[in-house]
């Protein structure tokens, strides 16, 4: 198991104990390339549940994004806004909702990176 950046951690903590969507990092991970806006967890999920509720086929999922963790140091991170970078392109193109295991982060900055398919 690896052991996640601690200075990662702490990024994750502050915007969890601020209640701030501002952040914007980006992350590599296995197979991804990950650029957004960090969100606190209960937003996170919050905005998630919202949408499957909206589903017909979905609504009893929204369920599962409704624990709580408490105060707990972050495992993950988890963004809005984000987009995979495919070479020059973002996948969604108006930015998605992702949760990644701090674990799993192999590099990162901060910053949203831009992309562009000219």
């Amino acid at each position: 198991m690896t052991h996640p950046d601690d200075l990662l951690v702490a990024i994750a903590a502050m915007v969890e104990s601020r209640h701030s969507s501002q952040m914007s990092l980006t992350v590599v991970v296995p197979g991804a390339v990950i650029t957004g806006r960090l969100a606190p967890e209960a937003l996170w999920k919050e905005r998630v549940a919202e949408v499957l509720r909206d589903s017909d086929h979905l609504g009893r999922f929204a369920t599962a994004f409704t624990a709580s963790r408490g105060d707990k140091e972050p495992t993950h991170l988890h963004f809005h806004v984000a987009r995979i970078l495919q070479g020059s392109f973002g996948i969604p193109d108006s930015g998605g909702m992702y949760r990644v295991a701090l674990e799993d982060v192999s590099a990162w900055t901060i910053g949203d990176i831009g992309y562009s398919d000219q």
